[in-house]
């Protein structure tokens, strides 16, 4: 089944009752009535998918949602009554069914009072052989940095059936944090002003967030597979805390965590399950996991292990053998490890041609280059030269650099590493959070962790919408000798971009998967030019990436 798709139709649909491109104020974020904040789709299924919009009202509001083969709905062939409700934020959401497999559709929202919601556009997974499937990988998208021009990018292609963000799709800081107010780009002010920490706040927020055009046009375009990574609920979190939370200033972090995830699942077109996995015929199977805080220990901290030892060489080592060693340190818990590690295996053994987990943080091993300390101006916050030392001391004794990533977690990545090798898997690992673009072969485990002993897979790491890497840091050092001195010491790095910004695009078919990483012109003016891309494929059996 085909429907034709009318980009214009969608194109303009996206820029309707948003006036001005600059942000408004809070009283208009939330104080009209009616559609406010577009539509969205997500979470397919072979004859399922779930729609969202936000339609204020004085209370609860009875909406109906229609689901047609065509843009102009003469042919409407699903839909529902779904409420609006006042204590959701007026948020809706209905899982509709009854519809074709691998099959697009229009949708839209109907008010008591007749008034209609933007179209969106969305569609059905495939099933049985499927020759090609496109997706869309998004992260780290910080508004006052910048404008959302990978997502109206994304937008105006043909080729992509379903998006995947995984995670960072707003910040939680206060005005001014980060960026500071001078970094802040015209016109991409956030509300609230302050750091948000209540449920107003968070609501506010994505409110915020929800009125940018571009990021309405991608929700409007295709449908979502989500997971929030960490800065959804606060900076480096984990199960029972995060870096960013102070309980005698911020209250109990596990009312905030629940605050969090409450909002993120009122505005994001997603279910209430903490993980799933999504069939593409016998293409492939998406792993959707949570590793942030199901069950995620608290991060390691290299300063803190060895300050106060004098030797600090045999302080590395121990840290090294020790903590960072530890059998038992986990991101995902034993029931999600079970649930992945069976899924791999069923999988494959249905015949499915690839595996492809879509999560939040980097799984290829880092280190820091030793001369990386000149990279970074004298003038630079002591924060960032602190963390740079602490970064190249630790790659003196072979660590890693990142602890908020796999890396910091190598008995769990082991345990994925080794269940992905029983099955037999062609794993591709999606993921994003670091702000650069990064291209790994998967397989090296680590000083005392085995070393490289097989290929496990690859993996396609984004970069980030709007969200500085390490560019922003590294102020001078041109971009070309970063990444061959990062490539240098990382053997299983195959590419790495660290100066721009945009996202992923995967062609995935029986025999190969081929990813683009696109980088925006630029994100301080609103424009959807490209400065270039770069592609990369791997075979099918091979777990190889090569540039094509």
């Amino acid at each position: 089944m085909s429907v034709t798709i009318d980009r214009r139709l969608l194109i303009k649909a996206s820029m309707l009752g948003l006036g001005a491109l600059s942000i408004p104020g809070a009283a208009q974020i939330l104080g009209g009535r009616g559609f406010t904040h577009g539509v969205a789709s997500g979470e397919p299924g072979l004859n399922s998918v779930l729609l969202w919009t936000r339609y204020v009202g004085s209370g609860d509001s009875k909406l109906r949602a229609e689901v047609a083969t065509d843009a102009a709905f003469t042919k409407v062939v699903s839909g529902g009554e779904v409420t609006a409700r006042a204590d959701a934020d007026h948020t809706a959401k209905i899982t509709v069914t009854g519809l074709q497999p691998g099959a697009w559709y229009f949708y839209r929202f109907i008010a008591p009072d007749g008034r209609v919601s933007r179209p969106g556009r969305t569609r059905t997974l495939p099933q049985g052989d499927v020759s090609r499937f496109g997706i869309g990988l998004f992260s780290c998208s910080n508004m006052p940095f910048g404008w959302f021009n990978a997502y109206g990018h994304a937008a105006a292609r043909n080729d992509i059936d379903l998006v995947i963000h995984c995670g960072d799709y707003l910040y939680e800081y206060d005005r001014g944090h980060y960026p500071t107010l001078e970094e802040t780009v015209p016109g991409r002010v956030i509300e609230p002003a302050n750091e948000m920490v209540t449920l107003a706040d968070y609501r506010l927020r994505y409110a915020s967030y929800r009125l940018d055009p571009d990021l309405q046009a991608l929700h409007a375009a295709f449908p979502m597979i989500a997971q929030w990574d960490d800065h959804e609920l606060v900076n480096d979190a984990y199960i029972d805390g995060a870096e960013n939370h102070s309980p005698d200033r911020e209250g109990a972090w596990s009312v905030r965590k629940s605050i969090a995830q409450r909002v993120y699942r009122e505005w994001m077109p997603v279910s209430d399950a903490a993980y799933d996995s999504f069939q593409i015929g016998t293409l492939a199977t998406i792993f959707r996991p949570e590793t942030r805080i199901t069950a995620r220990n608290k991060q390691l901290n290299v300063g803190e292990a060895v300050a106060g030892r004098g030797d600090l060489a045999k302080a590395l080592t121990d840290f090294r053998d020790g903590a960072w060693s530890d059998k038992d340190r986990t991101l995902m818990g034993a029931d999600q490890e079970k649930w992945l590690y069976d899924g791999f295996a069923q999988s494959k053994k249905s015949g499915t041609a690839w595996q492809i987990l879509a999560q939040q943080v980097i799984m290829g091993y880092g280190r820091f280059p030793l001369n990386a300390a000149q990279w970074v101006p004298s003038n630079a916050p002591e924060m960032v030269r602190k963390t740079l030392a602490g970064a190249v001391a630790a790659s003196q004794a072979g660590l890693p650099y990142n602890m908020d990533s796999w890396d910091g977690y190598p008995a769990a990545r082991n345990r994925l590493y080794d269940a992905a090798l029983a099955a037999d898997a062609d794993l591709v690992v999606l993921s994003g959070d670091s702000h650069n673009a990064w291209g790994y072969n998967l397989g090296e485990r680590g000083p005392g962790q085995g070393g490289v002993k097989d290929r496990v897979g690859v993996e396609f790491a984004g970069h980030s919408v709007t969200s500085p890497g390490f560019e922003a840091y590294a102020k001078g050092v041109p971009p070309a000798d970063l990444a061959k001195a990062l490539r240098d010491v990382n053997p299983g790095m195959a590419f790495c971009d660290t100066s721009q910004r945009g996202y992923v695009s995967l062609d995935v078919t029986p025999q190969q998967v081929a990813g683009t990483w696109h980088f925006m012109r630029d994100i301080r003016t609103r424009t959807t030019a490209l400065s270039g891309s770069h592609r990369m494929t791997v075979q099918r059996r091979a777990k190889l990436l090569q540039d094509a």
